[in-house]
């Protein structure tokens, strides 16, 4: 455990931020999910509506730093492929 006051407020930064970059990531990844439901049943309308919104929340998670701007960049290049294959 820590002493000095400078470390202890250091781990507290340290659980709010892991905590929010957790609630992010799941965020996310429930937003891929929805998406590749919709692959699955092949509904593209909805899998063209679901991708908008995990896109944006990738874009968002890449400009609070939750993700690089290269995996995101390929992860979302994926899931586009993904989607426009269904056609």
């Amino acid at each position: 455990m820590a002493n000095i006051k400078t470390a202890k407020k250091r781990i507290k930064i340290n659980d709010t931020k892991s905590a929010r970059n957790k609630a992010i990531k799941s965020k996310v990844k429930t937003l891929i999910k929805k998406v590749d439901a919709a692959i699955v049943a092949a509904d593209k309308d909805l899998a063209s509506e679901s991708l908008t919104e995990a896109i944006s929340a990738y874009d968002s998670a890449c400009t609070k730093g939750v993700y690089h701007k290269n995996t995101v960049a390929r992860k979302v290049s994926r899931l586009t492929k993904k989607v426009k294959a269904i056609a």
